[in-house]
């Protein structure tokens, strides 16, 4: 087992196990990937400000998250086809959540079914929807989800359609992916990678084939997809989905106060500031930026979580400190999915852990829920002072 220390460590592994078309998928943004870079390089920007001299005994890092507790302010972030990342990856990854006590999202687009997470889990999860034009494929998912016992669902409302990520089109990553002379060479000598791949029978969409109209296998997947994402969104379509599901609703996207607001209109109980990780609109603020403005504008309407960009704990921390109640991660349980299977996901969220309770510490805080801007040194016009 090597030593791992940093999330970094978890990625450098995760380069050399898994075929570069699902590495690249992961790790890239759309067009120039400025929001991707930006996401990170601005958590830099904020400085921790050092205490000393402070009992530092007795900590937690224990919080809520949509009222569930939690053993830190962490959730596993929804990401598409991260049963291709490792076999079965999204039951190793629900697994590895319920046993650290941080939630796990499922995306829609996973390749293990909402019915195969919940019967290899004992802990409740979270199922990520999109805005889709199909009413009764809509109705049936958050059905299946209720009767999984899925604890909350999440609507992703920043991909109307799919901003261009150059890696993605070059590696011929599709459903399903192109198999050329040069893909078949990168995945020929990944050999732990495919032998459990080989090994397991889950290498499909598993919400969606078989359970869409028309769709019975993945060479009928993509013209599905192309048809039913709705581009005709709006926030009278966001209510309709708001009457399929009774339960706690996420709304997880947005970057902007005027749409924060709108979600507090539609009857959501949380909001996740997010630009999906730098994925779709290129040049758009990093999400660590757009959280002030957006935690002004809603006060204590609604809870507000961030994710994208988040590699380290101190992130987690600087995040927390300026008001989010939650942060979701990504990438870097991806990296350690990739690199070790659940092993991998329990150490990138053991690395988290004890790099945000140290960095709590030295801060001279003892409790994640009650730490807050006076720990930060925030440049001036961080947030940004924009021309109308």
């Amino acid at each position: 087992m090597p030593v791992i220390t940093e999330i970094e460590d978890l990625r450098r592994i995760y380069k050399w196990r898994v075929p570069k078309m699902f590495y690249d998928y992961c790790e890239s943004g759309s067009w120039t990937e400025q929001t991707f870079r930006e996401n990170t390089s601005d958590f830099r920007k904020i400085y921790l400000r050092q205490r000393v001299a402070i009992d530092m005994t007795g900590r937690s890092t224990k919080s809520r998250m949509i009222g569930q507790d939690v053993s830190m302010p962490v959730a596993l972030a929804p990401v598409g086809s991260t049963g291709m990342q490792n076999a079965d990856g999204e039951i190793k990854a629900a697994r590895a959540a319920g046993k650290f006590g941080v939630p796990y999202c499922l995306s829609t687009m996973s390749i293990c079914s909402i019915e195969d997470v919940a019967e290899n889990t004992d802990k409740p999860f979270w199922l990520q929807v999109y805005t889709l034009k199909d009413d009764e494929f809509m109705q049936r998912l958050f059905d299946r989800a209720r009767a999984a016992k899925c604890s909350a669902a999440v609507i992703t409302v920043d991909l109307q359609l799919l901003g261009q990520r150059h890696k993605d089109l070059k590696n011929g990553l599709s459903a399903p992916p192109k198999l050329t002379p040069r893909t078949l060479a990168d995945m020929s000598w990944r050999a732990a990678w495919g032998l459990e791949m080989l090994q397991t029978k889950r290498r499909t969409f598993g919400n969606i084939v078989g359970h869409a109209k028309g769709v019975g296998d993945t060479s009928s997947l993509m013209d599905w997809t192309h048809h039913n994402f709705d581009q005709a969104l709006n926030w009278d379509r966001i209510r309709q989905f708001r009457k399929m599901w009774d339960g706690p609703l996420i709304i997880k996207g947005i970057i902007d106060p005027r749409d924060a607001l709108e979600a507090c209109n539609v009857g959501a109980d949380a909001i996740v500031v997010s630009n999906h990780g730098g994925r779709q609109l290129d040049g758009a603020l990093s999400s660590i930026r757009a959280l002030g403005p957006i935690l002004d504008a809603v006060g204590d309407r609604i809870e507000v979580h961030l994710d994208s960009g988040i590699r380290t704990g101190q992130d987690i921390l600087k995040a927390v400190a300026m008001g989010a109640k939650g942060c979701w991660i990504g990438r870097a349980y991806v990296y350690g999915l990739g690199a070790m299977g659940e092993k991998g996901v329990t150490r990138a969220l053991e690395v988290l852990h004890k790099e945000m309770d140290m960095s709590m510490a030295l801060c001279g805080r003892t409790d994640i829920t009650k730490v807050d801007r006076d720990i930060l040194m925030i440049p001036k016009g961080f947030s940004g002072d924009w021309e109308d």
